[in-house]
């Protein structure tokens, strides 16, 4: 079972999402959060899959609340996604460079809600559609120089291939095809990519990937 806290100061937002997900078998709603700092509070408390956060809450909001929920070792396996519309979209790179799983647009349809909740929880970043990449290619372009990244080089060739297609918004399986290795060789590889970088999840990866220089802007059109 999918566990999911809501997090957004209006409460027909709320209850339109938890109508949507509560018709799935496998999906469970366990709380809602008018504020960030109560978002951080159920997180917390319930230990959710997977945090539907908004950008804009009174008090902390929701860039501050998913700083927060990442930074903690404790919520390790809390996995959050930022609801925005397409008026914000330039706090999508701060989300990820926050530590969020990926972002869905509010006005979604129930389907991709759904689909999206899944994904994250499974452990892959919300990255793959168009749009997202085109979005974050956009604001990833404010870095003019990528400073050196002393880090990337425990990388082997393989692994920057991987980290670059990470960057991408390839799925395990999309990967395991473009490396013609298996799906459970291509989650290694992403493992140890993770391992070796200190990332949390993939989406800080696509974050490292683009402000060292591996992947620019452009290039995922």
């Amino acid at each position: 079972m999918i566990r999911v806290v809501i997090a957004d100061d209006q409460t027909l937002v709320r209850a339109g999402f938890r109508s949507m997900l509560e018709g799935e078998d496998d999906i469970e709603v366990v709380g809602e959060a008018a504020d960030g700092a109560e978002a951080v509070a159920l997180a917390a408390r319930e230990r959710p899959d997977v945090v539907l956060m908004d950008i804009r809450m009174p008090g902390v909001d929701g860039l501050e609340a998913t700083r927060r929920i990442a930074a903690d070792d404790r919520l390790s396996g809390v996995r959050v996604v930022i609801l925005t519309t397409f008026d914000l979209d330039e706090y999508v790179y701060g989300g990820l460079k926050s530590g969020a799983a990926g972002f869905l647009v509010k006005d979604t349809e129930p389907m991709e809600l759904i689909h999206g909740v899944r994904v994250v929880a499974r452990g892959d970043a919300l990255l793959a559609p168009s749009v997202t990449r085109r979005l974050i290619s956009e604001f990833a372009g404010r870095i003019k120089e990528p400073p050196p990244a002393p880090r990337l080089n425990s990388l082997t060739e393989r692994e920057r291939e991987v980290l670059s297609a990470v960057a991408a918004g390839l799925s395990n399986e999309e990967l395991a095809r473009r490396l013609v290795v298996s799906p459970a060789t291509a989650k290694t590889h992403v493992s140890r990519v993770l391992t070796k970088l200190g990332a949390r999840d993939r989406a800080q990866l696509v974050v490292i990937a683009y402000e060292s220089g591996v992947v620019r802007p452009g290039w995922l059109s």
